[in-house]
C-alpha cells in the first residue's frame, strides 16, 4: 500500500518527524516534489539529522526515493550522503532520470532575480537555491535531467543550447559579470563527473517502473511531499509560494504511480498546532502588534526558524479556513497535529474559525491572495491546558493528554473531516503521541 505525507499549512509543519515514524514500516520512501529548500530535522535517539535532499526515511535504512518531480542539487546531495556516512549510516538513495538538475547558473539567477524583486510585493522569499529557475527551464523545455548526465553527447548539446542564454540573460538583462557558472566546457566537466559518480554507484532509476515494481512485490511505500498545500503553485497564495505542486496529487505525477494507486493509499495531512511562515504576504492570524511578545515567546519555544535558512518565522493562531482548503485539495484520510506542547502553558489559546471578507463569513480561503489578505479573522478561544510532563505523556497515549488539549484536537479533526492519528509533543519521534499507523488501516 501506499501512505502520503502532505503538510496542510505553509511547509513547516514537521513532516520528516511523521515520516520518521510511520517511514519505519514502509520499505521506500520517496520525495516527489521539492528540492534543497526544503528542510527535514529528523531526531533519532537524542541525535538531530538536518535534511534537506535526502529524504527522511534514510536515516532509519530505507530506500530514499528522489522522484521526477524533484529538482536535485547533485553537490547538496552528495554533502548530505557522506555526512551520514561520516555518522555512520549507509543511505540508499536512487533519483529519477526525469529529475531535473539544479545547475550552477540556477542558482546565481535565483539570488539576482529574488534582489530584484525585494523592494516590490512580489518577494517570495526564497532560499535562492535554484529551485523556481530550474522549474522555469523544466517547463520552457530548456532543462537538464539527470539521465542527460549519464550520457555526455546529451550533456553537451543541452549545455550549448541553454548557457548561452543564460549568460545573456545575466549580463545584458541584470549587468552581473559572470564565471564559470556560465562556461559550457567548465559546467560540462564538472556535469559529466557527476554523471559517471551516478552511474557507478548506480543511483539512478526510472521512477515510476521503480516504484510500481516495488509494490507489485509488496512493499510498503511512502509518498514524502516537501513545502505545505498553501504555497503550492496551484493551489497556494500565490505569487507567495514554491515552484511545485506539495499536494497530493503531486505524489503521482512526481514519481510515474499512477493516481489511482495513491488514491486506494492513506493520505495524512501534517497540522501544526499554530501557524507560522517564513516569508512575506498576508497572514490574517497572525500574532502582531500587542501580540508580539506571545508571538516571540511561541517562536523560541518552538524553535521556529527556518531549517534551510536560519530565519526567523512569523507566527500566528492556527488558521482553520486553511486547513479545509488543504483537506479538499488533498482528500485526508487523516491527521498528525505536531508541536502541541508548545502551547501549554499560555494564558490563551485561539483559533482562526473563519473569515469575515466585505461583511460574509467565508469557512476557506479565497482564491486569490489579493482576496484573502482582505480576510478578517474571527477568532474562537480555547481553554488553556498546564505544562506536564510530555515524555510520560507520549508513553502514556492519547488519553494522557491534557483534557483540554484534546478538546482542541477533537474541534480539529471535526472541522477538517479527519480523525486524529498522531500527536506531536516534542522533537523526538518518541515524543509523538501515535493513534493510528497509517500502514495498518
Amino acid at each position: 500500500m501506499t501512505v502520503t505525507i502532505v503538510g496542510s499549512q505553509l511547509g513547516d509543519e514537521g513532516k520528516g518527524a511523521l515520516v520518521d515514524l510511520w517511514g519505519g514500516d514502509a520499505d521506500v520512501v520517496a520525495r516527489y516534489q521539492g528540492g534543497d529548500n526544503a528542510g527535514h530535522t529528523v531526531v533519532e535517539d537524542g541525535e538531530e539529522y538536518k535534511l534537506s535532499l535526502v529524504p527522511s526515511g534514510a536515516v532509519r535504512g530505507k530506500v530514499g526515493v528522489l522522484g521526477n518531480g524533484c529538482v536535485v542539487n547533485p553537490k547538496t546531495l552528495f554533502s548530505e550522503i557522506d555526512q551520514l556516512r561520516e555518522r555512520g549510516l549507509e543511505p540508499d538513495v536512487r533519483l529519477a532520470r526525469r529529475a531535473h538538475v539544479i545547475m550552477p547558473y540556477h542558482r546565481v539567477l535565483d539570488g539576482i532575480e529574488e534582489e530584484a524583486k525585494s523592494d516590490s510585493d512580489l518577494d517570495a522569499g526564497t532560499t535562492g537555491r535554484g529551485i523556481g529557475p530550474t522549474y522555469e527551464d523544466k517547463v520552457g523545455r530548456r532543462g537538464i535531467r539527470v539521465g542527460d548526465l549519464l550520457d555526455p553527447e546529451v550533456l553537451r548539446e543541452r549545455l550549448e543550447y541553454v548557457v548561452p542564454q543564460k549568460r545573456a540573460l545575466a549580463e545584458d538583462v541584470f549587468g552581473v559579470e559572470t564565471g564559470e557558472e556560465f562556461d559550457v566546457e567548465a559546467l560540462y566537466e564538472e556535469y559529466r563527473a557527476i554523471g559517471e559518480r551516478f552511474a557507478d554507484e548506480e543511483m539512478t532509476v526510472n521512477a515510476g517502473d521503480y516504484l510500481t515494481d516495488r509494490l507489485d512485490d509488496g512493499d510498503e511505500v511512502m509518498f514524502e511531499g516537501a513545502q505545505g498545500t498553501s504555497i503550492d503553485i496551484d493551489h497556494g497564495i500565490y505569487p507567495y509560494v514554491t515552484s511545485s505542486n506539495p499536494t497530493a496529487g503531486g505524489a503521482s505525477v512526481g514519481t510515474g504511480v499512477g493516481p489511482t494507486v495513491v488514491g486506494r493509499g492513506e493520505v495524512v495531512g501534517i497540522v501544526k498546532a499554530y501557524l507560522s511562515r517564513v516569508g512575506t504576504g498576508p497572514l490574517p492570524t497572525e500574532l502582531v502588534g500587542d501580540d508580539e511578545e506571545l508571538a516571540d515567546y511561541i517562536r523560541e519555544k518552538g524553535g521556529e526558524f527556518g531549517t534551510v535558512t536560519g530565519r526567523p518565522r512569523r507566527i500566528g493562531w492556527l488558521d482553520m479556513p486553511m486547513l479545509r482548503h488543504a483537506a479538499r485539495a488533498n482528500g485526508f484520510t487523516g491527521l498528525a497535529v505536531n508541536h502541541l506542547d508548545v502551547l501549554a502553558g499560555l494564558d490563551e489559546v485561539k483559533v482562526g474559525h473563519s473569515y469575515t471578507l466585505e461583511g460574509e463569513e467565508l469557512l476557506t480561503m479565497p482564491a486569490t491572495t489579493e482576496r484573502w489578505g482582505d480576510c478578517e479573522p474571527n477568532l474562537r478561544e480555547f481553554e488553556t491546558w498546564d505544562e506536564v510532563d510530555w515524555a510520560a505523556v507520549a508513553e502514556e497515549g492519547y488519553d494522557a493528554i491534557p483534557a483540554a488539549a484534546r478538546d482542541y484536537l477533537d474541534y480539529v479533526s471535526e472541522e477538517v473531516g479527519a480523525p486524529i492519528y498522531a500527536v506531536g509533543v516534542g522533537p523526538d519521534r518518541a515524543e509523538t503521541v501515535e493513534v493510528v499507523n497509517p500502514f495498518d488501516r
